[in-house]
């Protein structure tokens, strides 16, 4: 676990058939895969697999204002000027290491003053600067200011990415009727029938909540039997107002009788649903149905280590379905027909007049791999494998200009594009990194710091040195996510 993962070798084997549901599987020392015959073309200085040559031709270019040809000389050049110094980088990972194995070889208890000057002798620990501020702009409120979950997801299933963008509402009483969240005592249980018991006990939670997020002054939500609407404000049985009237913010339907209320708490959305036919409207006093309630805000498309991309074809995949969660378009057949695609925006009447417009569906980040990956799928002109993160910035950028033109139902609001990268060490990589971002971005004709940067603190080396990592992207960085599993294996 001390070492740096590395890139693959050239070595082929039949074991690496069992890897191939592991990402991590693939990324160690020793680590080994099949390889397969593929139609290589020479483009920028670089030899690049016909698959993505054709995807970046057919599906990615298309509609973005880059010439195809234009992508591959620019991505040459970056590639081949910067390919020596991410290797350079990830020797010198190699050299601290080695140094820190030798230094707790002899198991010497650790004095720590003696330890951190050894560490800063090294490199390995680096000195704090003066005071600075973060200054990253255009970042959408799901990321710069509303609290709220995050989802991360593997990008080569659209089944489950599509599930994942759609995350951003779902329904209250199923969550509580579906889970442990409500007991199944006194007759409760869970069953495939409707269980009207349960359901009671339902509703009685959902009017907890709501007493506790949006009350009425003087009546409990057990208690309203019917929802209006009138000089902009909601009322309950007619007369009495939300203790905190500002949180209606919209309805559908009638005034006097609306469909759908709309309440907001600390920027999160709840739609209450009223239909009396229905089968859980029609035994509630005002006719609720269910409670829809903003939830994931965010989401993370993962290119790293929830998928097993490892080749042209499977990059392919992966680009193809980012391509179409930027477009908006992507689609995934359910079976007996059905299709399972991007959820549209919602729209509510403002209590004033107007209408009110929120997101159907999440906003989406896309995590590349890290640094130390190395692809087959373009290769120096002698073979020599690429970094495989290059790749994957420069696609999953091209594809995000389709959200940057989009008229409606954008992903991103703001204009802007996020990126999480993996596996850093600490502020000198994360230097180099912002770099690249600056060259994609002259690449593809955007402006400065469009493309913004999410840091995973998972490397103990990041850790220790985060003030001066979040320096290098100050004007990038968007968030620090501690990735547990990769911090703990390498505390370890």
């Amino acid at each position: 676990v001390g070492g740096r993962e590395t890139q693959r070798p050239d070595t082929p084997t039949m074991a690496s058939l069992g890897m191939l549901a592991s990402r991590k599987l693939w990324a160690g020392h020793g680590s080994m895969r099949l390889r397969f015959m593929s139609v290589m073309v020479d483009k920028g200085g670089l030899k690049i697999d016909s698959r993505l040559v054709k995807v970046v031709k057919e599906d990615i270019a298309p509609g973005t204002g880059i010439d195809p040809e234009h992508f591959w000389s620019a991505f040459g050049k970056i590639v081949l000027e910067n390919a020596p110094r991410n290797k350079a980088l990830l020797d010198k990972r190699d050299a601290m290491q080695l140094k820190i194995d030798e230094y707790h070889t002899p198991r010497k208890p650790i004095e720590m003053p003696e330890y951190k000057k050894f560490l800063t002798d090294i490199g390995y620990l680096v000195a704090e600067g003066a005071p600075f501020k973060v200054e990253t702009a255009n970042v959408d409120p799901e990321i710069a200011s509303i609290a709220g979950p995050q989802l991360v997801c593997p990008v080569d299933n659209p089944r489950f990415i599509l599930n994942a963008a759609n995350a951003r509402w779902g329904s209250m009483m199923d969550a509580l009727y579906g889970t442990d969240a409500v007991s199944e005592e006194g007759g409760a249980t869970r069953s495939k029938e409707y269980n009207p018991v349960r359901g009671q006990k339902v509703i009685d939670e959902t009017h907890a909540y709501l007493d506790e997020f949006c009350p009425f002054a003087g009546v409990a939500y057990k208690h309203v039997t019917a929802f209006s609407v009138e000089g902009g404000r909601l009322l309950a049985n007619g007369n009495v107002l939300l203790s905190t009237p500002s949180q209606f913010v919209g309805y559908n339907g009638s005034a006097s009788n609306p469909s759908s209320v709309l309440l907001c708490q600390n920027g999160l959305h709840f739609e209450l649903l009223f239909d009396r036919k229905s089968a859980v409207g029609k035994t509630h006093p005002a006719g609720l149905k269910d409670v829809s309630v903003e939830s994931a805000l965010s989401a993370i498309a993962d290119c790293e280590d929830s998928v097993a991309a490892v080749d042209a074809e499977d990059k392919v995949n992966v680009y193809a379905t980012w391509t179409g969660l930027m477009k908006g378009d992507l689609k995934a057949g359910m079976g007996g027909g059905k299709v399972r695609t991007m959820n549209p925006d919602k729209t509510w009447t403002k209590p004033d007049g107007g209408e009110i417009s929120l997101p159907g569906r999440v906003v989406l980040l896309v995590r590349n791999v890290g640094l130390h990956v190395y692809t087959n799928a373009v290769t120096l002109q002698d073979g020599t494998e690429i970094p495989e993160s290059m790749l994957d910035l420069a696609m999953t950028s091209l594809a995000a200009m389709h959200d940057f033109k989009a008229t409606s139902q954008n992903n991103s609001r703001a204009g802007s594009a996020y990126i999480v990268r993996p596996k850093m060490h600490g502020p000198e990589e994360v230097a180099f990194v912002n770099d690249l971002f600056g060259k994609v971005e002259d690449m593809l004709g955007l402006k400065r710091y469009t493309l913004k940067m999410g840091i995973m603190d998972e490397e103990r080396r990041m850790t220790v040195n985060l003030y001066e990592a979040m320096r290098e992207a100050r004007n990038r960085v968007v968030f620090i996510n501690t990735g547990f599993l990769d911090r703990t294996g390498d505390e370890i």
